[in-house]
């Protein structure tokens, strides 16, 4: 019986911290894993990686001495690590769900480049002396790599423009969000409540949102929840300077019971962002049933459709308008819910399996 292609899947940035990358991970390796593929897979995860549940992985899990929290030691087990593995495990492709990938392979490599954040917006990104050794590794990895998946039309016109990717060897998977196991009920919230969940990075632009919660008529404004942060949260000086210290709680990073016991009770989900390689967020409030206030970017209209009210995320008065909305307005928000569903039923993580296991086959096939 000939021996089936193996996959090694770098899955060295997998530390259970760092949002819609690792949900991209998990849920396309799940759904492999229901797929007849005609692969095995084996993946090479960090040390925090591998103390996690990976029941999820459709292969043996290797546990390296790789820190996915440590940054430069991430990046260096993505540019070396990873292949030398590879090579060990004589697998047939490398895939590097995570952005980076190894910088020499003698065997094809497939990415998925998730956003150009660092090349199209490096003013909302960290130091420079973080975010230059960031880029030449992603247009290292991108030199390297057989082909090149990406979650959007604008993040593959970005990849194109900035690493001169090839386009024929670039493939658009837009992503999905995992579907409640029953359908959603379009129910009337009668709690004055947004929420907003994410990381404090500057691109996030929470800042913008809290001074546009204090533009909102004190008799209606609603109460915001952002959760995400980790230690010391960044906002809390803006909360303190806004005086919105009443109307703004900063929960810090919640677990999914929590998350979910929020967004059962919130007329609607903030996504004020100023760049996003998708917008996973807005797909899996939809999904959910839950209204969906974000920022009129063409790559979120990409995954939202009509189904979201859009506000401009430079404009404080237009992102109160949306808020105000959403607070005076509670007829609106069932339509809103109903039409966020049918949207995020057009997105599945088994579409997105298929279409990355063709990607897998064609780099496969024209490496023999």
């Amino acid at each position: 019986m000939p021996k089936r292609p193996l996959v090694l899947v770098d899955m060295l940035s997998y530390t259970g911290t760092k949002g819609g990358m690792e949900t991209y991970t998990r849920e396309l390796y799940r759904a492999l894993g229901r797929m007849d593929t005609g692969l095995d897979f084996v993946a090479l995860a960090s040390k925090e990686g591998a103390r996690l549940d990976l029941s999820w992985f459709p292969g043996e899990v290797i546990e390296s001495r790789i820190s996915g929290e440590n940054r430069f030691v991430w990046a260096f087990g993505e540019l070396v690590a990873s292949s030398w593995t590879a090579r060990r495990r004589r697998a047939d492709l490398v895939h590097s769900p995570a952005t980076l990938g190894p910088a020499w392979t003698s065997m094809p490599t497939v990415i998925t480049i998730h956003d150009m954040l660092y090349w199209s917006h490096p003013e909302l990104m960290t130091t420079p002396l973080y975010t230059r050794p960031v880029m030449w590794m992603e247009k290292r990895g991108a030199a390297n790599a057989a082909h090149v998946i990406t979650d959007s039309q604008v993040s593959a016109d970005e990849i194109v423009k900035y690493l001169g990717f090839p386009r024929e060897r670039l493939h658009v998977v837009l992503l999905a969000a995992e579907h409640p196991a029953t359908d959603p009920v379009v129910a009337p919230r009668t709690e004055n409540l947004v929420v907003a969940s994410g990381q404090r990075r500057p691109h996030k632009n929470w800042d913008r949102l809290i001074r546009a919660l204090a533009l909102v008529e004190e008799d209606v404004r609603p109460r915001l929840v952002i959760t995400g942060a980790r230690g010391e949260d960044p906002l809390a000086p803006v909360v303190a300077e806004t005086g919105m210290g009443d109307w703004v709680e900063l929960r810090g990073w919640v677990d999914d019971a929590e998350l979910a016991d929020l967004r059962s009770r919130a007329r609607a989900m903030a996504f004020p962002t100023l760049a996003e390689g998708f917008g996973l967020p807005i797909l899996e409030a939809m999904a959910e049933g839950l209204p969906v206030i974000a920022s009129d970017l063409p790559v979120l209209r990409e995954v939202g459709g009509d189904a979201a009210l859009w506000f401009d995320p430079l404009d404080l008065h237009s992102i109160a308008e949306a808020l105000r909305t959403v607070a005076t307005r509670p007829e609106v928000l069932p339509g809103m819910a109903a039409a966020g569903i049918e949207q995020a039923r057009q997105f599945s993580w088994e579409r997105v399996a298929h279409e990355t296991l063709e990607v897998f086959r064609t780099a496969l096939a024209t490496s023999r």
